[in-house]
């Protein structure tokens, strides 16, 4: 009988991420297992159980809502409304023309100006954006990749103007461009002179603002794109390590930088997975950055990281199990041991998040953090058979990806020859192919169908937005000192065929009212625009 049950508890089923799962997870399957080497304590290497000693214990994780939307004043009130809430840090969603460099006037942004995030053209935008709200008291992170330097250098002016200590200044730009490549598409630039601005924005942030996160490397995006947990997180390391390699040949010395890295993960659907995810990423991480490139700051060891739930597990049928959805999301994630956490909101797969809807999703992390206990007992799943296993097998699988993307010859090649976006595309088809013949459950949606089309308030952008929005930019070009407009976007152009740090000549510009458009438009004479690689 005993033989039998042992029998039947190893049968196995494939997880979506295509890791095999044992029923039942016994020790003598955690092959290599080493506790001390591969667990030790929180705040040790190699981090496995937190990048802190008493994690949440000693500092609750940040709670973020990502929000942006129409103009500046109507994102302002939005944030202030967060922060009256007990939000404790925010984060700054942008439109399409301001992610890849167009103004609000430019023909192509037309119909795109506020509607997936807040229209910033200047630096009358942004200090309309944080009008009331001192930026050396506040934690604020911007997702924003093509044209992070010209947003990061807007929110520096706009500290400047309230009188803040830029030492002070904590938050994080995106800054990663690398994963636009692979699964966004919101680039502008060639991959090398994108690089060049990344590693630059690297060395003028630990000379200026050296509290501040200067990338946030995403495997976020990567994941809604369709990857597998395992991909997510070799493509995200992976593209970390590109990232070390280009600051390290720009002369930028591993441990002066390493330490302002930031990452930012997906937690997704499948609950222990997520929390295993995480961990196999903090412990791999900490293992390149030691055996690889020889850090010695256990800071550039640590992998720091801001989750947000999944986007692409909303369901636009029955919204109101998004909720559901989200509440364990949100719980994988601090089990898992976030620095910083954005719960969706449940109409997100419908419109962006309304007030209430945004105010629910807060108030799901502020439960978690005050009402079920997991704060009180720091990586309260160590030691358990099934997250140790799949612990091990994401961090393997994780590795031989990395290993194959340097026998390629680094991510740039592997991005140019379409190897990592054809990795991600294969998955996302397989999953499809799931869902669509009832293998893969999405409740709503091809199970637990209802007749019942109830329908839930959505947020609704003016279209007068736009026309006020580009009112608005034309009467600031008209008033501004034209003169000195155009001399500072000279300049950056002029920078930009040479190898000077291009954030010093941006700030200047940005200061001056350039647009984010006109300096954008700069960078693209003199270092051209990416044509896409044909994948097939």
């Amino acid at each position: 009988m005993k033989n039998n049950s042992h029998a039947a508890s190893k049968k196995q089923t494939a997880s979506p991420s295509g890791l095999p799962l044992d029923a039942v997870v016994t020790a003598p399957d955690l092959i290599g297992f080493e506790p001390e080497r591969d667990l030790s304590f929180p705040g040790e290497f190699p981090f496995t159980r937190g990048v802190y000693p008493t994690m949440y214990r000693g500092r609750l994780w940040t709670t973020r809502q990502y929000a942006g939307f129409g103009s500046a004043t109507e994102s302002n009130e939005r944030y202030r409304y967060l922060l009256a809430q007990g939000v404790k840090g925010l984060s700054v969603a942008f439109d399409l023309p301001t992610q890849i460099g167009m103004d609000s006037d430019h023909a192509l942004a037309l119909g795109e100006v506020g509607k997936v995030g807040v229209a910033i053209d200047s630096l009358e935008d942004m200090q309309t954006l944080f009008n009331g709200i001192p930026l050396e008291n506040v934690s604020t992170s911007m997702t924003i990749n093509s044209t992070a330097s010209i947003l990061l250098a807007l929110y520096v002016a706009v500290a400047k103007q309230q009188g803040a200590n830029l030492q002070r200044l904590a938050g994080t730009v995106q800054n990663d461009i690398l994963k636009e490549y692979i699964a966004r598409g919101t680039y502008i630039y060639p991959l090398r002179p994108a690089m060049r601005i990344v590693t630059d924005i690297f060395a003028w942030c630990r000379a200026e603002v050296p509290n501040w996160n200067a990338i946030s490397i995403s495997g976020y995006h990567i994941r809604e794109a369709g990857s597998t947990d395992v991909q997510e997180v070799a493509f995200t390391l992976a593209n970390g390590i590109a990232y070390v390699e280009a600051a390290i040949s720009a002369g930028l010395p591993v441990d002066e930088f390493a330490p302002q890295l930031s990452f930012f993960f997906n937690s997704h659907n499948e609950f222990l997975m997520q929390i295993a995810k995480f961990r196999a990423a903090r412990r791999l991480w900490a293992r390149i950055m030691q055996d690889r490139f020889h850090a010695r700051d256990p800071r550039s060891l640590m992998l720091r990281f801001h989750a947000q739930t999944a986007g692409s597990s909303l369901t636009a049928q029955q919204p109101e199990n998004n909720l559901v959805r989200v509440a364990l999301q949100s719980l994988a994630a601090v089990l898992g041991g976030c620095q910083s956490l954005h719960a969706n909101a449940l109409d997100e797969a419908l419109a962006l998040p309304t007030e209430n809807s945004a105010l629910l999703a807060l108030r799901t992390q502020q439960i978690i953090a005050n009402e079920t206990g997991v704060v009180n007992t720091i990586d309260p799943v160590a030691g358990s058979y099934a997250i140790e296993k799949l612990t091990i097998e994401i961090e393997s699988g994780a590795q031989e990806y990395i290993s194959k993307i340097d026998a390629f010859g680094g991510v740039l090649r592997s991005i140019e020859t379409g190897y990592i976006q054809q990795e991600v595309q294969k998955s996302a088809f397989e999953y499809q192919q799931a869902v669509d013949s009832g293998e893969q459950v999405v409740v709503g949606v091809n199970r637990f169908e209802t007749t019942d089309d109830k329908t839930i308030p959505t947020l609704r952008i003016d279209p007068e937005i736009e026309r006020t929005q580009v009112a608005r930019l034309q009467a600031l070009r008209a008033r501004r000192d034209s003169a000195k407009a155009s001399a500072s976007i000279a300049e950056i152009e002029r920078g930009a065929r040479t190898t000077e740090n291009l954030m010093p000549a941006i700030l200047t510009a940005v200061e001056s009212y350039a647009t984010v458009g006109e300096i954008s438009d700069a960078l693209r004479r003199a270092f051209g625009e990416y044509q896409e690689s044909v994948v097939i």
